[in-house]
């Protein structure tokens, strides 16, 4: 269907269509609020905790653009980002159980490979389907719903170790070298969750064919084996839209940030307020339960906020709503350093979640209206390239940075999270906005 036939869809079909990124954002959510715990746990040093992360964003690395430009090359009864949507969430599901079951490190550290791998296999089709099924007017509002399920799937996921503790009596320590039962049970809710959202939107939407389903076929024939997969990637990457590269400088910085907040939360925050490093101890898992109900918090305030940027998008210009969503979210990251109250750190996380509900729709909405419709999959795909880079020059550096610039302060990561996402924020006023 050509762009400027599409429909304008109603609010539950956005709704239906953006469902399964709550079931996602599970997955991810309890990955970054508990990944750096069970690694300490399992015996990682701070320092070596970046590195043990790479996994993570190198899978993405990969995995996007190739499921991208296979996505763009599929039509079946499940349609063309559907079947992808379902095999992702049926091995995140899998891996989500055996993470927290990781009897040494270099287990964990596999499964975290396996598992991001997972998740970017339902995660990227998602992109691409708002694009494929929004006409440009809807687009803002599609990619702010799926803002609102991504944070509502974080408040729950994040904050389950604690709610398991608190309310429900659940043990939140365990010998040395073992996962508190809070941490393997809420891995086993998120991936019945995961399961079941992924499956709501793949049975609840009805994706277009093909307009013409004989030249999609001859692309097809014309478009196969691994080989052209890899010349089309690095062909599309040479024509990438002078936006795409723009939006580039944008991402590193944003994403920089939010990978040095995931990994070194949970190391600051007990350390810089609750005053221990010792996993074994009753005040390190409280305080590593308080960093996941942060990061519930800063996600909470981003699924509302996502409904605020839909009705700003209207009057404000997008560029200027990521701008200064991403200069509060920068300030609100820093001010870690300051505060020594648990309590005051809730306050910080409502100004990062307002940078994390624009990260997340935003520079999408962008994006979408300077990319060719024929490879919306593949050029989403390497979109994500300008997130996992800087994660992985974050996972390269950061250990070393906490090792012999901060002595072993893991809250002085923080800060230079909160810088890079202040220089984010600088460089979307040099970002062309084509719609």
């Amino acid at each position: 269907m050509a762009h400027a036939d599409k429909p304008r869809l109603g609010f539950w079909q956005i709704w239906n269509m953006s469902f399964g990124f709550l079931g996602i954002q599970f997955g991810f959510a309890l990955q970054n609020a508990n990944v750096s715990r069970i690694f300490e746990t399992l015996g990682a040093s701070i320092d070596a905790i970046p590195v043990l992360w790479i996994a993570a964003p190198a899978t993405g690395l990969l995995v996007q653009p190739i499921i991208g430009y296979m996505s763009d090359r599929t039509w079946g009864r499940l349609g063309r980002r559907r079947p992808y949507f379902l095999v992702g969430a049926i091995l995140a599901s899998v891996a989500l159980i055996i993470m927290p079951n990781s009897p040494a490190l270099w287990v964990a550290a596999g499964m975290l490979w396996i598992m991001d791998a997972s998740m970017n296999i339902s995660m990227e089709p998602f992109r691409a389907l708002v694009a494929d099924l929004l006409p440009s007017e809807q687009r803002t509002t599609g990619f702010a719903v799926q803002s609102f399920f991504i944070g509502t799937g974080a408040i729950v996921a994040s904050a389950l170790p604690w709610v398991l503790t608190n309310w429900l009596g659940v043990s939140n320590t365990a010998p040395e070298g073992e996962i508190p039962d809070s941490v393997r049970f809420a891995f086993y809710a998120g991936a019945a969750a995961f399961l079941a959202a992924v499956g709501w939107t793949v049975f609840r939407t009805r994706e277009y064919p093909p307009e013409d389903l004989a030249a999609f076929e001859e692309m097809k024939r014309e478009g196969g084996g691994a080989w052209h997969a890899v010349t089309e990637i690095f062909s599309s990457i040479r024509q990438m839209p002078k936006t795409m590269l723009q939006l580039a400088v944008v991402q590193f910085f944003s994403w920089f940030a939010l990978f040095a907040m995931w990994i070194y939360s949970t190391a600051a925050v007990t350390q810089h307020i609750y005053g221990t490093s010792d996993p074994t101890s009753a005040l390190y898992n409280e305080g590593a339960d308080w960093v996941g109900v942060l990061m519930a918090v800063y996600n909470g305030f981003a699924a509302v906020m996502a409904f605020v940027i839909i009705w700003m998008g209207k009057r404000v210009s997008r560029k200027s709503i990521h701008g200064i969503s991403l200069a509060i979210g920068g300030l609100g990251l820093a001010s870690f350093y300051v505060i020594t109250d648990p309590m005051l750190l809730l306050v910080s996380e409502l100004a990062i979640g307002l940078a994390w509900a624009s990260i997340l729709s935003m520079p999408y909405a962008i994006l979408a209206g300077s990319l060719p419709p024929e490879k919306m999959g593949v050029y989403m795909g390497i979109f994500n390239f300008f997130i996992v880079l800087p994660q992985i020059v974050a996972a390269s550096i950061l250990g070393l940075m906490v090792r012999h610039l901060f002595a072993g302060e893991a809250i002085y990561a923080l800060v230079a999270g909160g810088v890079s996402m202040l220089l984010a924020a600088l460089f979307v006023a040099f970002v062309d906005d084509p719609e």
